[in-house]
């Protein structure tokens, strides 16, 4: 078993940490409190390469593993999770999802321009009625012959006015139930789909949070992903996997404000000594230090896993299901460490705590991925 990271792993981290500092770090406060998307900074991304890390280079990805992947999600997560969910959002969901159970023409005609982050995606599965329990679909894709006849509401959408192409998982036979679902590729700009506001959140202010409208939105066969009644397994295995995404960002969040509260231990003084040297700092750093490295272990083990062939569903789900209530513990404490200063937008500490709630519940909440470990483990 070697724990060493490759020349090539080091380098993409090393990379990712330097784009975080020169590009991401210079306005991401201003970004958060306009709720600012990161247009320019996403751009950039895509140009090195980030925006589809682990597509093949034949559909101009930059073939990377999964486990340079966590790592370049840690050092982007540190500093603005708003880039990250980006990142996350088209690596894991939609680049993965076409590349892996698409048709050649979905991929030369989609997957292509995703991969070197000349457009983005969306991944649209959520509903105002169906967020966790999404065998419950709403929205309608009625099959019409040549064409799917689109109906229904999709919410909580990253990417949601920037995007280009959406995956939209859709009911077609509702007696069927899950083996009814179809997930198809809709086209920004077709008749029908309308775009709502963006939502005003606590944390991730600067990512781009829509509802989705659909009405009458006709969507050609050739725009599904799959066997007929896919939808649901299509979504299922993509959440899998985007999991580790999400998982390696709450690990992000979390180190960047231990690094932060490191770093501030060391220069305040209070009782004649720099707190750092007061034992109540000390263990809480310890503590931070240790939940970090726990987390950045599941994270990779899951990435591992992937890149292995080996089933992730149980590794990914610990993963974010421990690194998103580590990544709430930690921040937590990196404001108390900062004192008044962590109450301030100016320290950033505040920031990464908002940040960090989200990931304890979009793609899967802390809930629904304690189901699919115990399942895992109980099952003879």
């Amino acid at each position: 078993m070697d724990f060493k990271l490759t020349e090539e792993q080091i380098m993409i981290r090393d990379a990712a940490r330097d784009f975080a500092q020169t590009e991401l770090l210079p306005g991401v406060i201003e970004r958060d409190e306009k709720q600012q998307f990161p247009a320019e900074q996403i751009k950039k991304m895509g140009e090195l390469g980030f925006l589809g890390m682990m597509v093949d280079p034949k559909y101009g990805g930059s073939g990377l593993d999964t486990v340079s992947y966590v790592l370049a999600m840690e050092e982007i997560s540190k500093i603005d999770a708003s880039a990250s969910v980006v990142m996350s959002v088209n690596n894991s969901l939609v680049c993965w999802g076409l590349e892996t159970f698409g048709t050649e023409e979905q991929k030369q005609k989609y997957l292509v321009p995703l991969a070197k982050g000349e457009i983005i995606g969306a991944f649209c599965l959520s509903e105002p009625e169906a967020g966790s329990d999404a065998t419950s679909q709403r929205t309608t894709a009625i099959d019409k012959g040549d064409y799917y006849l689109l109906n229904g509401t999709k919410n909580w959408i990253t990417n949601g006015n920037n995007a280009s192409v959406y995956l939209v998982i859709a009911q077609t036979n509702a007696e069927k139930g899950s083996k009814g679902i179809n997930a198809l590729i809709v086209e920004k700009g077709l008749d029908g789909f309308v775009i709502g506001p963006k939502e005003n959140k606590l944390g991730i202010r600067g990512s781009d949070t829509h509802s989705l409208m659909f009405s009458d939105v006709k969507v050609p066969k050739e725009n599904r992903i799959g066997e007929d009644g896919f939808g649901f397994k299509f979504a299922m295995k993509t959440l899998a996997g985007g999991r580790i995404g999400i998982a390696s960002q709450a690990l992000g969040i979390a180190s960047g404000a231990y690094e932060l509260a490191l770093k501030y231990s060391k220069e305040r003084k209070a009782f004649g000594k720099e707190i750092s040297k007061h034992q109540a700092i000390a263990f809480k750093l310890a503590d931070m230090a240790t939940q970090i490295e726990a987390a950045r272990h599941l994270c990779i083990k899951a990435a591992w896993d992937k890149d292995q062939k080996q089933n992730y569903d149980l590794s990914s789900a610990m993963a974010k299901l421990y690194a998103a209530d580590m990544a709430m513990q930690v921040t937590i404490e990196a404001v108390q460490i900062h004192g008044g200063y962590g109450f301030v937008k100016e320290y950033h500490v505040e920031r990464l705590m908002r940040d960090a709630k989200i990931t304890q519940i979009y793609e899967g909440t802390s809930e629904i991925q304690k189901i699919v470990i115990s399942r895992s483990i109980l099952q003879d």
